[in-house]
């Protein structure tokens, strides 16, 4: 690294100095405070999407929905919400590479966005089991709760979490686009209205609830790892500069 030194004796032997700068990894965050009244409207919308499956105007009301959408035999499907779902997600990363950074780096936000996942799945597909909802367009009996909408909320959450300090306008796009997927799910006949709104909260809540939880995952991983980052002068013969020395222990 750096330039090169003018030797003022070509004959000098190979000078160490010590180290002019040290690095370290910023100090792991304390783990926050949980908060119930965080998960207060995804448990609201999750609720009111388990209710739906046997309440009767509910269910009248995703009928309703169903006809004002899909207009029987004058509509195409339109999959791009099986892509669009992990659009904030992908979004993350475009922006960290982009030199937009985030509230983690690489590892940290790789595996809260993992747990989000695990967690989503765990109560996404038990209870599409136990339901046994039939979907609007009869094609199966996995309509309940939605899983592209889960997706797309949690991504969307995670957006959110990571530039919140940066922007608000970040979560608000991964957000418009999570509703966007919703709409689609209930557009291309998958899902009701409620099932949606229940795939919403579910995204939501766990994502929240990974980004709670990974502080104390990450004290446990990490807390004997260190890694430490030395800017060293050096100084041989006619050649001088600096080099970096990377050490974990």
């Amino acid at each position: 690294m750096g330039g090169s030194l003018k030797a003022q004796n070509p004959d000098s032997a190979v000078v160490s100095l010590k180290p002019i700068i040290e690095t370290t990894q910023p100090k792991q965050q304390g783990c926050h405070r949980f908060r119930p009244v965080a998960y207060a409207i995804p448990a609201l919308m999750l609720t009111y999407g388990i209710v739906s499956l046997e309440n009767h105007e509910l269910v009248k009301l995703n009928h309703k929905v169903k006809e004002e959408v899909w207009e029987e035999g004058t509509q195409r499907s339109a999959r791009l919400d099986d892509y669009i779902q992990y659009s904030p997600a992908v979004a993350v990363y475009a922006l960290n590479l982009a030199g937009v950074k985030g509230k983690n780096n690489f590892r940290d936000r790789s595996m809260i966005y993992a747990m989000s996942n695990l967690f989503a799945y765990s109560m996404v597909y038990p209870l599409k089991k136990f339901t046994h909802e039939l979907r609007p367009d009869g094609s199966s009996y996995e309509s309940f709760p939605s899983g592209h909408t889960a997706e797309a909320f949690l991504s969307a959450e995670f957006l959110r979490q990571e530039y919140k300090d940066v922007s608000p306008w970040y979560g608000m796009a991964g957000y418009t686009v999570a509703a966007a997927t919703g709409f689609l799910r209930v557009y291309n006949n998958k899902h009701w209205l409620s099932d949606v709104v229940a795939g919403a909260g579910i995204g939501i809540a766990s994502a929240k609830l990974a980004y709670y939880v990974y502080p104390y995952i990450q004290k446990k991983i990490f807390r004997k790892t260190r890694a430490h980052a030395f800017i060293m002068p050096y100084y041989e013969g006619t050649q001088g500069g600096f080099s970096m020395v990377y050490s974990f222990h």
